[in-house]
């Protein structure tokens, strides 16, 4: 399939000022040049220098745009093939018929993420820059653009090939010390264990760092909950900014269950307004309380709402209970209107979970829970610290450490070096599948698949 030219539309699909072709493969020159025709006539399309011509139809045998071609030629490109980009209008009519007439004269088109797949499998990158690629395209935030920027130039790949190196360092010591104890290769226990420690300590902090990854890269989930009326719905809205989900002063009218997205601080946290609990009064209103108790239990973080101008209930206890071990961020609404429920008395009962007075429909103190909501739910990163992103790259991660938990926990109860060593040497392989070293076709497809097609 290397030997394949391929092409495919760059550019997003739909209307646009510029749009791009790419080909990448041995004849993208070749084939480019039945499709293109410089206005200079020239003869050699020189590398690296964008070239002014017309699109040609060698099938109805005339010109049908204004073009430009670069020719990049191999290794020193993307691919590591050579690649021609052609650019002209964002027309999608004008670029798909620049595809199929470039795979009529001899290209094929491209899948999802096959230029991609071609620099990993030529070599250009790994499989953790793969992934960086495709994060930095799909990045909600800009924060996470920081963190796949730095992970395209290989700063994980870099962390990873480090701890790769102490492992191999220590094992090819400790294999030292059993082939040749004559030698005077031996190594200390003691200094097998520090430099294990080590690099369980950095693994530890890898894996603990999926879980601000996965707030960048996929979002939280938190469930606004609480009894019926308390006011989830409009702060549902007051949290977006919108009107999304229908108020009324009457108790039960969110039936069924309402998510949207919201951006704080370049977190990504999936709002679920939900129906509130309490005696149902239409079958509806049952099956939605029964969606909401799963949901809020399936839930990142819980935003559980009291109505403070009414006495405190013991529904609202029940709710307080079931939830002060999840996290959870106490909520106070209606502090607009003459205060009935001693919050202090609540407060003692919820324990440690953090509390806030607000009015939704106000808006009071609506700008200091966002800050209280990243500052809770948000987990830290120093400055410089790698942050994974992937649960594929998380499990992986996972797997090495234990190996490396159960090596120590051998070498602790005094067994032979053989013993523990068998346990170091199963993380080789299992960090050539993080990095892709080791090809595991079924899992390299799921990786590209995720990818657009033209890049």
């Amino acid at each position: 399939m290397l030997e394949d030219t391929i092409i495919a539309i760059s550019t997003p699909l739909g209307y646009g000022g510029l749009g791009i072709v790419r080909l990448s493969g041995k004849k993208s020159l070749p084939i480019a040049k039945k499709l293109f025709k410089s206005k200079k006539n020239k003869a050699q399309i020189p590398p690296r220098h964008p070239i002014l011509g017309n699109l040609y139809h060698f099938e109805q045998k005339e010109f049908f745009e204004e073009a430009y071609l670069t020719y990049i030629p191999s290794p020193h490109t993307y691919t590591r093939e050579d690649m021609v980009e052609i650019s002209c209008h964002g027309s999608p009519v004008i670029l798909e018929e620049v595809v199929r007439l470039g795979i009529k004269a001899g290209a094929r088109h491209a899948r999802p993420g096959e230029f991609t797949l071609r620099a990993y499998q030529r070599g250009r990158i790994d499989i953790l820059q793969a992934e960086a690629i495709n994060d930095i395209i799909q990045a909600p935030s800009y924060r996470q653009v920081k963190i796949s920027f730095s992970q395209l130039g290989g700063s994980l790949s870099q962390k990873i090939a480090s701890l790769r190196n102490q492992i191999i360092n220590l094992l090819s010591q400790i294999e030292a010390s059993i082939e040749f104890p004559e030698e005077g290769l031996r190594i200390s226990a003691k200094q097998i264990s520090k430099t294990m420690e080590k690099v369980i300590h950095s693994l530890k902090k890898l894996v603990e760092s999926y879980n601000l990854g996965k707030t960048l890269s996929e979002g939280l989930t938190l469930a606004i909950t609480g009894r019926k009326n308390v006011g989830k719905s409009t702060l549902f809205n007051s949290l977006l900014q919108k009107e999304r989900a229908i108020v009324t002063p009457y108790p039960g009218t969110t039936r069924d269950y309402l998510c949207d997205k919201l951006n704080i601080n370049s977190s990504i946290f999936t709002l679920i307004d939900m129906a509130g609990f309490g005696s149902p009064l239409h079958p509806a209103e049952k099956e939605g309380m029964k969606r909401g108790k799963i949901l809020a239990s399936q839930a990142d973080g819980v935003l559980l709402l009291l109505d403070s101008s009414q006495g405190k209930s013991s529904e609202d206890f029940k709710l307080i209970n079931k939830f002060k071990n999840k996290k959870t961020i106490l909520l106070f609404n209606k502090i607009d209107l003459p205060q009935k429920m001693r919050k202090k008395n609540v407060k003692s009962r919820a324990g440690s979970l953090p509390a806030l007075g607000i009015s939704a429909l106000k808006g009071t103190n609506i700008g200091k829970l966002k800050e209280m909501i990243h500052e809770f739910f948000v987990p830290s990163q120093k400055q410089g610290e790698e942050v994974i992103l992937h649960l594929r790259q998380k499990l992986l991660l996972e797997a090495i450490l234990d190996c490396l938990i159960d090596g120590q926990r051998l070498l602790k109860e005094g067994h032979p070096e053989e013993i523990y060593a068998e346990e170091i040497r199963k993380t080789i392989p299992l960090i050539g599948q993080l990095t892709g070293e080791i090809r595991m076709d079924d899992i390299i497809e799921d990786i590209f698949s995720r990818f657009c097609v033209g890049k």
